[in-house]
């Protein structure tokens, strides 16, 4: 029994929301950096380099379905909701786009199921903006209640996608609002650095006499000189007791561009233990050949290969039982010729493979005789070391 309580126990909703500090509560030191709007934060280039590759590759890898499985599995023609899921003529590339956009950069994606077939099944649905759309449950009852544009939308009508998520909560954690401070310190360090290199945050150089001036003489002195430096590459001439001395000052010792590459690196890591050194910025380490090479295949491994396993999951929901969908990893990795032609031979070869298949990944048309192995008697593709 609580000695102050009297033994009362807490009452508690059903389906609280539980609360979540951001990482950036406490002091804000970039007040004129405004993150509320999801584009804003696409003002750090490494935040948009990071999302933008990762939603361009996820909309231009091939999309196929198939259905059955073992034996029986084979490949179909794409539902309609697969060809133009918002139905306004952009195309599937154009929408999933969109939608990895929304999750990378709010955590969310939502929009308005406009159409259904006889089943139930959406065949159309229009995304709304990320920053548009509020949702969360009734602390008693557990139901969704939505919001789009500060109108109230059924749940029945509303497709929700989340990315980011924790136990207990309705929607998903956006990157940017927990990134916020990182993603601010380097957008005002790029505003510092164009006040400082272009506004004139500091002044160019101080000229200097040895005697006394009032106020006219100096103003004086200081308007004859800037009019002998406009527009003119001819040698100075400074008499009597005058000095110039130009104040520059190492990017180096300002430390911006030191605080330039730290928050780059950074706000790509968001996305990728290894988006940084995809995208060029200094980490510290080193880049060898082979890393290079294995460049692809690290970005698929480490960063891309779960936003497309989302993706697939996502799209078979949208698909009548029994069909799924698979998006073609391979495009991907594509090789050199000479290694990607030795591993068509290989699988030829060993009859993992056959003709026709090989010829459809080089976008060669098929033949008459490639829809089936190559024979034990077949002459053997000699390939290089």
């Amino acid at each position: 029994m609580s000695l102050f309580f009297g033994g009362r126990r807490e009452k508690r909703d059903a389906f609280p929301e539980p609360p979540i500090p951001r990482p950036t509560g406490g002091a804000w030191n970039f007040s004129n950096v405004n993150l509320a709007q999801a584009e804003s934060s696409l003002q750090k280039v490494a935040v948009w380099s990071a999302v933008d590759l990762i939603a361009s590759l996820g909309s231009i890898l091939p999309v196929d379905v198939y259905e059955g499985t073992g034996d029986s599995q084979r490949e179909i023609p794409k539902p309609k909701i697969l060809e133009d899921p918002s139905g306004e003529g952009y195309g599937l590339p154009d929408w999933t786009y969109q939608y990895l956009m929304s999750l990378l950069l709010r955590g969310n994606t939502n929009g308005h199921v406009a159409d259904r077939d006889r089943l139930g099944n959406p065949t159309q649905i229009v995304l709304y903006h990320p920053d548009d759309v509020q949702g969360w449950r009734n602390p008693k009852t557990g139901l969704k209640t939505w919001r789009a544009g500060g109108t109230e939308v059924p749940d029945a009508e509303m497709w929700h996608q989340r990315a980011f998520v924790i136990p207990g909560r309705l929607m998903g954690l956006s990157p940017i609002a927990h990134h916020a401070t990182t993603i601010g310190q380097g957008i005002a360090a790029a505003r510092f650095g164009m006040q400082w290199f272009q506004d004139g945050a500091h002044p160019s150089g101080i000229l200097t006499n040895e005697q006394d001036l009032k106020p006219g003489q100096a103003a004086t002195a200081k308007e004859r000189f800037m009019a002998a430096l406009r527009g003119r590459r001819e040698p100075l001439v400074l008499g009597g007791s005058w000095k110039f001395q130009a104040i520059q000052v190492a990017p180096e010792e300002s430390q911006f561009l030191e605080t330039q590459k730290y928050t780059a690196a950074e706000c790509a890591r968001i996305y990728g233990p290894g988006m940084p050194e995809i995208l060029g910025y200094e980490t510290g380490g080193s880049m060898t050949y082979t890393n290079v090479e294995q460049q692809g295949l690290n970005l698929l491994t480490y960063t891309l290969d779960r936003w497309l396993t989302r993706t697939e999951y996502m799209f078979t929901r949208l698909l009548p039982p029994g069909q799924f969908v698979k998006i073609n990893r391979a495009a991907l990795t594509r090789t050199d010729l000479l290694t990607r032609y030795k591993a068509h031979a290989l699988s030829l070869q060993n009859r993992w493979a056959v003709p026709n298949e090989v010829r459809k990944i080089e976008d060669q048309p098929p033949t008459d005789w490639g829809d089936k192995p190559l024979t034990e008697n077949a002459p053997k593709v000699q390939i290089g070391d």
